[in-house]
């Protein structure tokens, strides 16, 4: 196992744990299932890049999606 590969899962874990939060008490659904995935997904990816570009997108999808 890589160790890049655990990193990328440890920080975008932590930034889907904030974004849990924020999601909850906001009430904000997008927030709240985009920290679910970003918790998530690292399990199923086995690529760093691939695991990169999805993390970011995850990050970048609350703020692209306005409900």
């Amino acid at each position: 196992m890589d160790t890049t590969l655990i990193f990328t899962g440890l920080i975008f874990g932590s930034i889907g744990m904030g974004y849990i939060i924020y999601g909850r008490k906001q009430a904000n659904m997008i927030a709240f299932l985009a920290g679910i995935c970003l918790c998530v997904f690292p399990y199923f990816i086995s690529s760093v890049w691939m695991s990169i570009v999805l993390g970011v997108g995850l990050v970048l999808l609350p703020f692209m999606i306005r409900i």
